[in-house]
This record gives C-alpha cells, structure tokens and sequence, in this order.
C-alpha cells in the first residue's frame, strides 16, 4: 500500500480550463490539493481562501479527506441568480435553453 495519492484539482473560467495531477500524502484534504497544486498561478486574482471546494460536484468543506482518483473543484462565484434570470426569460417567452416556450392549446372536452 503506498502512502501516497494522485488527485486532479480543476478550476474554469469562461474560455479557460486548468486540470492540474497532484501527489499527496495519504490523509491529505481538499485544502491541501489546492493549495499545493499551485493552480493560483493561472488565473491571476483567483482567491483560493474564500472559494468554494468539490470534489466530482458535491461541495465539501476543506477539511474533507481525500482518496486517490478524486477531483477537486474550485467554484467561482454566480455571475447572476438563477432564479432571477429564469424570470426575466419567461417574461420575454423563452427559456433557460433558448428555446422559446409553447402556448399550451386549450382544448374543450364536453
């Protein structure tokens, strides 16, 4: 049994996407990955602190043990509310997907 474990840690922006392998100890946690993988380097201004960590997207504390295999995400922040977006597509009749929203045809059944 080694004692040590490969992870990915990964982190996107629009038009970017960094996958990085990192070697760790056994026991390590998801803070550890990150802050070791020096992913901070390519994205200039990223805060590593404050983002939200996952691993295969379900987010977890930094705390959280790793296993070989698993892939740590860093999330960025929402650049709008869902919900809110939701609402002002559905009043312009379209929807999340692009696709505009269908007129359900009433039908009378005597």
């Amino acid at each position: 049994m080694s004692d040590r474990i490969l992870v990915e840690v990964v982190y996107a922006q629009p038009g970017k996407q960094v996958v990085l392998a990192v070697d760790l100890p056994v026991g390590a946690c998801a803070g550890d990955a990150v802050r070791l993988s020096g992913i901070a380097t390519h994205f200039a201004g990223l805060d590593l602190e404050h983002a939200p960590l996952g691993v295969y997207g379900k987010r977890v504390p930094r705390e959280h043990p790793l296993a070989a295999g698993d892939r740590v995400e860093i999330y960025r922040p929402l650049t709008a509310d869902p919900k809110e977006v939701r609402r002002r597509l559905a009043a312009q009749g379209k929807t999340m997907g692009g696709r505009r929203t269908r007129e359900r045809r009433r039908t009378d059944h005597q």
